[in-house]
């Protein structure tokens, strides 16, 4: 053997025990980790961006799913994984024709689905899940990465659209995710983050630019941007909703998009809902401008994992309206909304998910104007105590309260 090819051989098996110890630690990360789904998303698509920091937070982005948030984390590769991933169908390779629920906790779409003015239903077909489909440039469409670093992203894109009404819309896309750090965060909050919670917290803005001939009109539909997050829901899992109270409050919070919500399921005080997502019951509520407030949060008892969504309120804006009928107030809808995932009528299911969703109002633009949208997230997690108190700080809500309200675990009630 000569000393060349001796040197070879021992430099190989020197660094074979590491290479090793790498495939182990890959298959050490578990489902539900955020290492687990960044190695599968990574596998499975072909262009994901990663924001992050030194602070061990992390957010993967999908410029093949029109730059969504897939998922994150606030502890790096063994924390949790906090976005809801439809495995099977991403692994699968299949393109479904209506929607392809790939998952993602922030996903931006258009609206309105329903009414006269829907993109989701084509000119005399019936409102039912059967003629609903999702247009090509929100669910199928690639967008183009035009810049990324460490703390942000931005991506492109434009289509045509036309509505149920025949009115053609030609539109640009723009939208920027950017990751916070804890001071910047502390401060757009006006909290203190306690020092044993971790969190991550990212705020995307988002575009959308009257690229036709002719100027977007009330009487013939407008367009809002809806960002929608999908969630892994558990039988402990709540989302917490507070508004602003009034005599007829109530009259302003809509439970009946697929039917009325049970009353085991949706809890409504004077000033905060509670509406269960455990991914059994398919449901959905929203709530008009006239009482939303800025905020929207669910919380999961399991994990101690607090989400909240922080957006803008047009109190007198026009809203569009999405329920799947002709209405009589196509602009009187919702700016938050809630949906919890079950079982279809005809069988299967798109989940189990949950969501909590925001959407701007609706604006008459000019050829060449645009309208910008901004939301931030923010995923929480720590022991009980600095969640109950953090909670405290941003809902004014007592999570022992809403904990007391909830099915015990394993309960068949809600079944």
């Amino acid at each position: 053997m000569t000393r060349a090819t001796f040197f070879v051989i021992s430099f190989l098996f020197l660094f074979k025990p590491e290479a090793g110890l790498a495939q182990t630690n890959e298959k050490k990360m578990a489902a539900g980790t955020y290492g687990y789904d960044f190695r599968f998303l990574k596998q499975h698509t072909r262009k994901t961006v990663e924001l992050k920091n030194a602070q061990g937070a992390r957010v993967l982005l999908s410029a093949d799913y029109q730059g969504r948030v897939m998922t994150s984390t606030a502890s790096g590769d063994q924390g949790s994984s906090f976005g809801w991933i439809n495995y099977d169908l991403i692994s699968s390779g299949t393109i479904k024709t209506q929607f392809n629920p790939v998952g993602g906790e922030e996903r931006f779409w258009l609206g309105p689905e329903g009414g006269q003015y829907a993109l989701y239903f084509k000119k005399g077909h019936p409102f039912v899940i059967e003629h609903w489909q999702v247009p090509y440039c929100i669910d199928t469409v690639s967008y183009l990465i035009s810049k990324t670093s460490d703390s942000s992203v931005s991506f492109s894109s434009s289509a045509v659209l036309q509505n149920y009404s025949g009115t053609i819309f030609s539109i640009d896309i723009h939208r920027t995710v950017r990751l916070y750090n804890k001071q910047a965060i502390e401060k757009k909050l006006t909290t203190t983050i306690p020092a044993d919670v971790n969190f991550v917290a990212y705020e995307s803005s988002n575009s959308i630019k009257n690229n036709g001939p002719t100027g977007w009109q009330k009487e013939t539909g407008l367009l809002s941007i809806w960002l929608l997050g999908m969630m892994t829901p558990t039988e402990q899992t709540v989302a917490i909703i507070p508004f602003s109270p009034g005599t007829n409050s109530r009259d302003f919070i809509n439970d009946n998009y697929f039917g009325t919500i049970p009353a085991d399921r949706l809890m409504v005080s004077d000033s905060v809902l509670f509406f269960l997502c455990d991914g059994k019951y398919r449901s959905k509520l929203g709530l008009s401008p006239s009482i939303a407030r800025s905020i929207a949060a669910s919380f999961d008892f399991e994990k101690n994992v607090l989400t909240t969504i922080h957006f803008p309120v047009e109190i007198e804006g026009q809203y569009v309206n999405s329920k799947w009928e002709q209405q009589e107030y196509p602009y009187r809808g919702d700016v938050v909304n809630s949906y919890n995932d079950g079982p279809l009528a005809g069988g299967g299911q798109l989940g189990p998910f949950y969501e909590l969703e925001s959407s701007s109002s609706a604006k008459e633009l000019n050829p060449g104007e645009e309208q910008n949208y901004v939301q931030l997230t923010c995923h929480f997690q720590g022991n009980y105590s600095s969640m109950r108190d953090l909670t405290s700080q941003l809902l004014h809500v007592d999570l022992d309260k809403v904990k007391g309200i909830l099915p015990k675990p394993g309960s068949k009630k809600l079944q």
